[in-house]
C-alpha cells in the first residue's frame, strides 16, 4: 500500500519547514547580535572611563603641576568634580591624600602614585 500525500499537504509541510528554518536563522542572528552589542557596550564604557581619566589627568597637570599661582576655588572645584566623575575609589583616595598632604616630599610621592594609578587605569582599559 502506497501512501500518497496530496499537493496541498506537501505545500504545507514545505512551508512549515521553511518557516522553521527562517525562525532558527533569525534566532541565531539575534543571539549573535546581542553578544556583539554587549561587547560594543563594554568597549564604549571603557572608552568613556578612559576619556574621564585623561580629562582629569590633563586638568591636574595643567591646573596643579604646571601652575605657578595658587590654585583658585574654581580650579579646585573643577578638579574635585572631575575626580568624583571618575567614580574610582582608588583614584579618589589618592586625591584625598593629595589634598590633605602638608609637606613637599609627601605631596610629590602622592602625585607620582596618583599619576601612575591614572595611567595604569587608562592603559588597562584599552
Amino acid at each position: 500500500m502506497q501512501i500518497q500525500i496530496d499537493k496541498k499537504r506537501m505545500a504545507i509541510i514545505v512551508a512549515i519547514s521553511l518557516l522553521f528554518s527562517v525562525i532558527i536563522f533569525i534566532a541565531t542572528e539575534c543571539f549573535l547580535l546581542s553578544a556583539d552589542l554587549a561587547t560594543a557596550k563594554s568597549c564604549l564604557k571603557a572608552q568613556q572611563d578612559n576619556s574621564k581619566a585623561v580629562f582629569f589627568t590633563k586638568l591636574f597637570i595643567n591646573k596643579v603641576l604646571l601652575s605657578t599661582n595658587t590654585i583658585g576655588f574654581e580650579d579646585r572645584l573643577s578638579l574635585e568634580n572631575a575626580v568624583r566623575d571618575l567614580a574610582d575609589p582608588e583614584i579618589f583616595s589618592q586625591w584625598q591624600k593629595f589634598v590633605a598632604s602638608k609637606d613637599d616630599g609627601e605631596t610629590q610621592k602622592i602625585v607620582g602614585s596618583m599619576l601612575k594609578l591614572l595611567t595604569d587605569k587608562i592603559y588597562s582599559k584599552k
